[in-house]
């Protein structure tokens, strides 16, 4: 096929008789066979790493659920360098990147600006301990950007969301929040929950074994953008300390409910509610500030991180003083008779502040300062024109599949798709591995654009879809046009 040469193996006893019971045609498992050969080959070096060290290394690398079909595909690349829009594998395959560190990359790997910053402080040291002598300086450029009165540092997103529920909870005194389907917060129990599909909605189930009942009751989840959910939100107003929202969600970009941003901050405003936004993907990549500058929306939290880190692990906290003061009591000065008079909640983490977090934070804010609006209308408009330039692809192959973009994000507008393996759900599994074969590197069909991807780039990405759609033709996993 393709004129490729790849050494073919029998498929498993257990894949072939999956595919023969799903109805999978000799074209398609001839196919497969083929495609997962090819791919092997490709990237074989990634696979012996993951098989040599899988009985040590308890890993689900952005994998996904596993599915046997794929079996002998799961396997994450393991790179082995990166710089602007590419990295390269142990294999030495060369890959225009748009995974770009799930949403951390907005300046493409390895920047000189950040890089530069990042020797000079390993050349003083990396003083744990004592306070980091630009921590205050990244406090204020945050809040010049964000609008926020006060800041704090964590970690890590999860730590940063974590400690924003629990502020919340600690300055209202009420327990519930309020989540919605769709959204992630990260790995924090108390986020990690499910709606009850056989019940109503706003009743929750935990997401995963060991995620405790008890953090399920005191959390509703609700269904976003949809009105309903706001007067469910005015019937437990005595209850909730907090409405926890990402403002646009990965796994749909295509939802932008700016209107019932709105509504809901007049409500939440109303009713003594915290509004917490979580800006983890959107902060500094849709607009200077974030997705609520982009709505017009101030929420009274905010949780940041991935791109103001520049690559350091790195969460951010910030909000109105009313809540942010239940870290250290505060505002108060030297030389007078003032002290921390509001009461604290518990708040600590031995790496938060980390030297090199902060230079690099630094680094990226000051970046962002000097460039202006001007990097955020081309960049956005540049992912516009990729998206639209695909979906013009779409509609003229007759393919059941559209794209979506919140500025520089991108991924899947389509309805879901339905069962596991199902010949369409196949095919957009099958048209991933297929990206990769052909050297674009991505999560599921989600993405990122960075200002270091060039024209050159994203010809190359729409290109290897085309490819990708009419290999997945001939082996019998798409129609062919009408």
């Amino acid at each position: 096929m393709n004129g490729q040469q790849v050494t073919l193996l029998p498929l498993s006893d257990n894949l072939t008789k999956l595919l023969a019971t799903a109805g999978f045609t000799n074209l398609q498992q001839n196919y497969l066979q083929y495609f997962i050969h090819r791919y092997n080959n490709r990237t074989k070096t990634s696979k012996q790493i993951s098989q040599n060290y899988r009985l040590f290394l308890a890993d689900d690398k952005n994998l996904g659920e596993f599915n046997l079909l794929f079996k002998e595909m799961y396997y994450p690349i393991v790179a082995n360098r990166s710089l602007g829009s590419k990295i390269w594998d142990v294999d030495d395959n060369e890959y225009v990147d748009v995974m770009m560190g799930l949403g951390i990359n907005l300046f493409g790997h390895n920047p000189s600006f950040i890089k530069e910053v990042l020797i000079t402080q390993l050349d003083k040291g990396i003083q744990i301990g004592p306070q980091s002598e630009i921590v205050g300086e990244v406090a204020e450029l945050i809040s010049q950007f964000t609008g926020m009165e006060r800041v704090c540092f964590s970690n890590t997103g999860t730590e940063a969301v974590m400690s924003a529920i629990r502020i919340a909870r600690a300055v209202t005194g009420r327990n519930k929040i309020v989540i919605f389907s769709g959204s992630y917060h990260g790995h924090f129990d108390g986020t990690l929950i499910k709606a009850n599909q056989t019940e109503n909605n706003q009743y929750a189930l935990p997401l995963s074994p060991g995620v405790l009942p008890n953090f399920v009751n005191d959390v509703l989840v609700l269904d976003y953008g949809n009105p309903e959910s706001l007067e469910i939100i005015k019937t437990h107003q005595q209850e909730l300390a907090a409405v926890l929202v990402v403002p646009v969600q990965t796994s749909r970009p295509a939802l932008q409910p700016k209107e019932f941003l709105h509504q809901l901050r007049e409500l939440t405003q109303a009713t003594k509610i915290a509004l917490i936004f979580d800006e983890m993907v959107t902060g500094f990549r849709i607009h200077p500030g974030g997705a609520q500058a982009y709505f017009g929306v101030q929420a009274d939290i905010a949780t940041y991180g991935k791109i103001v880190g520049g690559g350091m692990p790195i969460g951010v906290i910030a909000g109105k003083s009313k809540y942010m003061d239940a870290i250290d009591g505060g505002m108060w000065n030297y030389g007078d008779d003032s002290y921390p008079q509001t009461q604290k909640t518990f708040f600590a983490g031995t790496f938060c502040k980390h030297p090199l977090a902060m230079v690099a934070a630094k680094a990226v804010l000051q970046y962002l300062q000097s460039e202006g609006l001007s990097l955020y209308q081309k960049l956005n408009e540049r992912t516009t024109q990729f998206v639209t330039t695909l979906n013009n692809y779409f509609v003229a192959e007759e393919l059941p599949l559209r794209m979506a973009n919140f500025g520089s994000l991108f991924g899947s507008a389509s309805v879901e798709l339905s069962e596991e393996n199902s010949p369409a759900s196949v095919a957009m599994g099958l048209l991933k591995y297929h990206l990769l074969d052909k050297g674009v590197h991505l999560l599921g069909i989600t993405g990122y654009l960075s200002t270091v991807h060039t024209d050159e780039d994203i010809n190359y990405i729409i290109q290897a879809v085309k490819d990708s759609v009419e290999q997945l033709r001939i082996g019998g996993f798409l129609p062919t046009r009408t």
